[in-house]
């Protein structure tokens, strides 16, 4: 497998994967996340245009999507009922989804923005158990609650590198 920044020309392809990723959601107990077309074509562009939008592919297929990005991300300012694993500079791993649920694609997704920054954050929904078991089988610890812009409640997770400061 092999990860890459994604091209415009492949936008439509991208928001099929993601159409995919709703309706197994919503056939697996997660009815509530990305409702709405969320995220859309108007969110793809942005993540584009700020060069953070990344394809996982293997034999010119894609396998699956997401945005990762280095720096603050508003909605982790504040966490509740717990914290954070540490202060340090991060980076954000977000919407991610696979186009065929196969084994491995997501796990390769977070080793590589992992070997990235080595100290990443990401958020996902309270009915979301298959990444939930996902993130906790890659070494992700869940460290309490964030909540979106919109009043959106998540569970907060966050993996760091064994020698940065806890």
């Amino acid at each position: 497998m092999n990860i890459r920044h994604a091209r415009a020309e492949e936008l439509s392809l991208l928001l099929s994967i993601y159409d995919n990723a709703r309706l197994y959601m919503r056939a697996n107990g997660n009815p509530h996340q990305w409702n709405n077309g969320y995220p859309n074509r108007e969110v793809l562009l942005d993540d584009l245009a700020k060069n953070q939008l990344y394809v996982c592919e293997e034999a010119d297929e894609i396998l699956g999507v997401f945005c990762y990005f280095e720096g603050e991300d508003p909605t982790y300012q504040n966490i509740y009922h717990g914290n954070w694993l540490n202060p340090l500079p991060y980076g954000v791993l977000h919407r991610i989804a696979v186009s065929a649920h196969r084994k491995g694609v997501a796990g390769f997704c977070f080793q590589y923005c992992f070997a990235r920054c080595g100290n990443l954050k990401i958020d996902t929904h309270r009915d979301n158990i298959p990444m939930q078991k996902s993130l906790e089988k890659n070494g992700f610890h869940q460290c309490g609650i964030i909540y979106l812009a919109s009043g959106d409640e998540r569970l907060a997770y966050q993996k760091a590198r064994k020698d940065l400061p806890q």
